[in-house]
């Protein structure tokens, strides 16, 4: 009988002895979970530059980060945020594929108690960013692109001055948009010409289209078809709203044989190496390797219950858009060499 009792004791302590090993092991596995999308993996800058700085970025903080490609479609970024909420994620980093469907995404978060980081677009509605204590944002100041690009291009114009073919003494230009109604392609499309206007040189639109995916095969179709239409004979300089549609304007401005002035956004590599090659003028570094470090620091404070910028040296914008902008770059010709 002794025996049994010793044995059921045993048995006892050994049970509680697992026990707590489990419990003590639940506690110490504290990973921070991110549950995180870009907005298309199509998207040159998204997808081979922000995506792949977000995933080492995260391994070297500590932390487990899922991406999802939302395919350019708000309602598949919005189920895929119901999924990271049943999973119960610690945080949320989110590239809205609709700036206007931020109110969506924060309600959301706010209803399933989950910090919330918007990071590269940013909301368009007024004053949603304080519908909820636990959001933020991650990104740059729109216009500063199209203010910087617009600023090298009229220096390079008065620098040229045979770039006026037609010695008229007007820009005529053509404009790859990018997509309609992200603020960054309407700012860039508004800021690079006013620069010419505010330097007292006169322009001309010859054309501008948009394109949602900011794609190469649309640069290069638009502008093929520019350089063979009524007014093709006539441009004389080719703004781009970012790289990956000026790599086609220049594609096509080769297999016609044509060379014009042309800019683009965003210092990809390949636009680097078109610099190089003295077949793209300038482009403006949007960086996305500080913008993808940004979200993720913001993150973890965020998860951890800590002020999002603790420990860091981001600045957040006391002007109620709860925002960490990164500044954006000149890259010319002439310093170049510094981003490669």
């Amino acid at each position: 009988m002794k025996n049994r009792f010793f044995i059921i004791a045993m048995i006892a302590m050994l049970a509680l002895s697992v026990v707590g090993l489990s419990a003590n092991a639940q506690a110490e596995d504290d990973t921070i979970v991110i549950g995180a999308n870009i907005y298309s993996f199509a998207d040159n800058f998204m997808n081979g530059v922000m995506k792949p700085e977000l995933e080492r970025y995260a391994a070297e903080r500590g932390v487990e980060i899922e991406i999802a490609d939302s395919e350019g479609q708000q309602d598949k970024l919005n189920a895929q945020v119901d999924i990271y909420m049943t999973k119960k994620v610690d945080v949320l980093v989110i590239n809205l594929v609709d700036p206007a469907a931020a109110g969506t995404i924060i309600a959301k978060a706010k209803a399933a108690g989950i910090p919330l980081v918007l990071f590269n677009k940013e909301a368009t509605e007024a004053n949603i960013m304080n519908s909820s204590d636990a959001v933020w944002f991650v990104g740059t100041d729109s216009a500063e692109s199209g203010i910087i690009q617009g600023q090298m291009m009229v220096n390079d114009w008065n620098a040229n001055p045979d770039w006026d073919m037609n010695g008229d003494g007007t820009v005529q230009y053509v404009m790859l948009k990018g997509e309609p109604g992200h603020p960054d392609a309407e700012a860039r499309t508004r800021e690079s010409v006013k620069a010419f206007v505010d330097a007292g040189i006169a322009v001309e639109q010859l054309a501008q289209e948009a394109d949602p995916n900011w794609s190469t095969q649309h640069g290069n179709d638009k502008m093929a078809a520019w350089l063979t239409s009524a007014f093709g004979n006539n441009i004389e300089l080719v703004i781009c709203n970012n790289d990956g549609m000026a790599f086609g304007a220049i594609t096509a401005m080769k297999a016609a044989g044509v060379r014009l002035p042309i800019y683009g956004v965003d210092a990809l590599a390949q636009a680097l190496t078109h610099v190089a090659d003295g077949e793209l003028d300038g482009t403006v570094l949007n960086d996305g390797v500080n913008q993808a470090r940004a979200s993720i620091d913001l993150a973890i404070n965020a998860a951890m219950g800590n002020e999002v910028t603790e420990g860091t040296d981001w600045i957040l914008q006391t002007n109620g858009s709860k925002a960490v902008r990164v500044p954006y770059v000149a890259v010319t010709p002439a310093n170049y060499e510094d981003f490669r």
